[in-house]
């Protein structure tokens, strides 16, 4: 038995003396998978409404009368709701469970949506948007700790990139269809947010359904977090908070959200003031997406299957940070098409990680999964809310988008630096 082998058999000790094992003893099975599935298919849901908004801004802004600032307040309220709400939001789903508390997130940010399309002012789309934000950390948690519950500790990257493509389906429908099809269709951007906030709600019932046939219980099971007590909260956050390797994960989130998001925001105009068209700068920023899809199904399949997680972290922090100082070298030849390309494919690698470690971490284990994951969008959508203005706060000081990228390309090389650090993973 190798070194790797024994600490293996040694922390699954430890874990189940703890009381922290609630997975399965059996194989996954299809409905485990399955039930994945429909999960991811509520990921997508949220991603639409969640990019309804801003696939319709321009119209949004008119209609209402919302100036530039509101309507960038609205765009980022979403991801500024994580940040005070993620990790109580994540002792909440260890709680009441992953099926319980994805079917709550449905409803809300549905309701939130419905909302949305009657709202007549800043201020009712501000409280609606943020409202969407609340039901959305219990997709975002929920799907983590559902994976933690069907699926052994070790083999849980697979099953967390397929709910990933799930919300990456749903920003592209939301962009794709929502704006040129079905918000048409429907008769504009109200019709459309009130419909797909419905539909997020009936498919509630539908999950639920579903749930039920599938080997995990609707709500906590043995070894699962309990209580709301003061006593039981502390408890579950010291453990978290004060765990070395999870604070590792969180900077590891942190730095790949920033290289993400500022990536996407910025990547158009940066080629577009190259001299591309408006056009071509969209269809390069796409290429970002489909690597970074690719990215996220293939690097934790491989990774899993060979054990070695900290490898890939470091390799795919290395290929970010490489993509981006290829980007900004490369003009808009060859080399910054391989950047983009390189760029999408490290972030996607590294995004389905930071969900599926946790569970495999002594002392954290699938009994705390929700609150890790919780912990790492905490702080990490710090770091990708200061992404894109890194890069346009440099530009105004500087006037160029050079000392923007090159910041990015550090968020890079800081995931690969604190891959090497994690001895745990």
């Amino acid at each position: 038995m190798s070194d790797e082998d024994g600490d293996r058999d040694r922390r699954d000790d430890e874990r189940r003396a703890a009381g922290e094992d609630e997975t399965p003893d059996a194989a996954p099975t299809a409905w485990s998978y399955g039930l994945v599935v429909a999960g991811a298919l509520s990921y997508g849901c949220l991603l639409f409404v969640w990019f309804s908004l801003p696939a319709y801004l321009s119209t949004v802004v008119d209609q209402v009368g919302l100036s530039g600032t509101e309507a960038g307040v609205l765009t980022g309220a979403v991801p500024l709701t994580y940040v005070p709400l993620a990790l109580f939001s994540g002792l909440a789903v260890d709680r009441i469970g992953p099926v319980r508390s994805i079917a709550a997130g449905l409803v809300v940010f549905g309701t939130a949506q419905a909302v949305r399309s009657a709202a007549p002012g800043f201020p009712s789309l501000l409280a609606a948007t943020v409202l969407l934000g609340v039901g959305a950390t219990a997709i975002t948690f929920g799907l983590p700790k559902l994976v933690s519950r069907l699926f052994p500790p070790d083999r849980t990257g697979f099953p967390s990139s397929i709910y990933l493509v799930g919300a990456s389906a749903g920003t592209a429908t939301a962009f794709a269809v929502g704006r040129s099809v079905l918000g048409p269709a429907l008769g504009g951007w109200r019709p459309l947010f009130l419909y797909s906030g419905l539909a997020s709600v009936g498919y509630a019932g539908v999950w639920l359904a579903v749930a039920r046939l599938a080997p995990v219980d609707a709500g906590g099971s043995a070894g699962a977090a309990t209580g709301f007590s003061r006593e039981s909260l502390a408890r579950d956050l010291r453990a978290v908070l004060g765990h070395r390797e999870l604070r590792l994960v969180v900077v590891v989130g942190t730095m790949n959200l920033l290289v993400i998001h500022g990536m996407q925001g910025w990547l158009p105009t940066v080629l577009e003031l190259r001299g591309l068209s408006p056009a071509l700068a969209g269809r390069a920023t796409s290429l970002l997406v489909v690597a970074n899809v690719v990215g996220v199904l293939a690097v934790p399949a491989v990774a899993d299957r060979y054990g070695r997680r900290r490898a890939a972290i470091v390799g795919c922090g290395g290929a970010a940070a490489t993509g981006v100082l290829a980007v900004l070298a490369g003009a808009t030849g060859p080399l910054a098409l391989a950047g983009v390309l390189a760029t999408g494919f490290g972030v996607g690698g590294v995004s389905p990680l930071v969900r599926a470690i946790p569970p495999d971490l002594e002392g954290v284990g699938p009994r705390l999964t929700g609150t890790a994951v919780g912990f790492v969008f905490a702080v990490g959508e710090v770091g990708g809310f200061l992404g894109p203005v890194a890069v346009g706060t440099l530009r105004d000081l500087t006037g160029s988008f050079t000392p923007g990228l090159a910041v990015l390309a550090a968020g890079g090389l800081a995931v690969a630096l604190v891959g090497t650090a994690m001895r745990a993973v």
